[in-house]
């Protein structure tokens, strides 16, 4: 360049340029309509169809297999309340699993284990065997729910959270309602084993269908496996009072649902109703009102907030325990719709609320929920039985009357404690 030219060059005016701004990291979490949402939540429905199914296989047949064995309701009823209860204990271990090797390959082992346990179920040679293969069936599956929670936490956008956990549970009673309906008319014609056999072989298809479809975990990071480390997250989920109520509200829900479901067949097998066992299997046709309530879950927090929502499935379901006591069988019938609504719209909005609530050790968290609601299970079945041996139906409808009654006195807990907080202006973190 010529002097001439780089003087020229010189003198004219310089040009601003403006600043770049920074370029914020997009949400890369799934939503709604976006890529790999629908594969995502059919697989999840998918595993909780197979995990619901599995679990309670022969909850319906119990009039059946207290036959086969010569064994009491309260007996027959361990072959439910011992699965539930193996879950209970083995969800936190199996969680803390999948904190390290992965949320889709912990799930994904879960069910392998468990549907073949499922095809074995059917040769137990006497009910402690079958109790036995229920148990490490449950033992099993306890490596699904926690960890299928965790995935959606971590892999869902927040606002979209509630309405995924709903799909998850939606599964959960297609599962317990198509493997009661299938496993009561088939017993009917060929006895509960072929039973309990054909409901391993759907598990078994849903499960190669859930690791083909789930999505690989683009926000998972593996964490500690370190005792003390599990120590601690779990120490602070407990010191939470608002996980603390989560809790013990999930498990007193389902103390009512499994002590209800446990003892209906009895119930309905014997006059003055004398239904056939294919009728009993098919009034769980009502599980389908579970499948929308439970999908309806995020709606009626939107609008009502979290109490509001467990205020109105706690009503829902005390009319419905009202409603069973009744001689009428079609009142019974809308009896058990109302508590199935309740039942499942309260458990997806506690069950939601907690993977919301915890900023860490998610699958923990997820975990002791899922521990309590199937202690709560277990207790139901087995306590439920127990009380309708000893004061007929009325005896188990009252257990779950008590239970709602917990339900309702700690939201009015967690409502009163809100209020204080506000009132002298501290954060609602520990009260909402």
């Amino acid at each position: 360049m010529s002097p001439a030219s780089s003087q020229a060059a010189a003198s004219l005016p310089a040009v601003a340029v403006p600043p770049v701004a920074p370029v914020e990291n997009p949400d890369t979490r799934m939503s709604p309509g976006g890529p790999g949402y629908r594969r995502m939540s059919f697989a999840l429905f998918l595993a909780g169809i197979a995990t619901f199914a599995l679990l309670y296989s022969t909850q319906a047949l119990l009039p059946l297999v207290s036959a086969d064995f010569g064994a009491s309701a309260s007996a027959a009823s361990w072959t439910v309340s011992g699965a539930t209860f193996a879950l209970a204990v083995c969800v936190l271990p199996l969680s803390a699993l999948s904190e390290r090797f992965g949320r889709r390959t912990v799930m994904t082992a879960s069910l392998a284990v468990a549907v073949t346990v499922g095809l074995l179920v059917p040769f137990a040679p006497s009910l402690e065997v079958l109790v036995a293969l229920r148990v490490l069936q449950g033992a099993a599956l306890a490596g699904l729910p926690a960890s299928a929670m965790a995935y959606l936490a971590e892999e869902v956008r927040p606002r979209a959270l509630v309405t995924a956990i709903g799909l998850f549970v939606a599964g959960n009673s297609i599962g317990g309602m198509s493997g009661r309906i299938i496993g009561g008319w088939i017993a009917e014609a060929w006895g509960w084993r072929v039973a309990v056999g054909t409901i391993g072989v759907i598990a078994v298809a849903c499960a190669i269908a859930f690791r083909a479809l789930l999505p690989a975990p683009r926000h998972f990071s593996p964490g500690s496996l370190h005792p003390r480390a599990l120590a601690r997250t779990v120490g602070d989920h407990l010191a939470n009072p608002l996980l603390r109520r989560l809790y013990v509200i999930g498990a007193l829900f389902m103390m009512v649902f499994g002590a209800t479901y446990t003892v209906i067949g009895y119930r309905l097998t014997a006059a003055p109703f004398s239904l056939s066992q294919g009728f009993v299997g098919s009034i769980f046709l009502v599980y389908l009102v579970g499948t929308v309530s439970s999908s309806a879950a995020g709606r009626l927090v939107a609008r009502l907030g979290r109490r509001g929502t467990l205020y109105l499935a706690a009503g829902t379901t005390t009319a419905g325990l009202v409603l069973v006591l009744m001689p009428e069988l079609v009142v019974v019938l809308l009896g058990l719709v109302l508590i199935t609504a309740g039942f499942f719209a309260g458990h997806a909005t506690a069950s939601s609320s907690v993977s919301r609530t915890a900023t860490h050790g998610r699958a923990q968290a997820s975990a002791l929920y899922q521990s309590a609601y199937y202690i709560g299970s277990s207790v139901g079945s087995a306590v439920g039985a127990v009380a309708f041996h000893a004061a007929g139906w009325g005896g188990t409808v009252g257990l779950g009357f008590a239970a709602v009654l917990g339900v309702v006195a700690l939201t009015v807990w967690g409502t009163y404690a809100a209020r204080v907080q506000a009132r002298h202006g501290g954060t609602l973190a520990g009260a909402h």
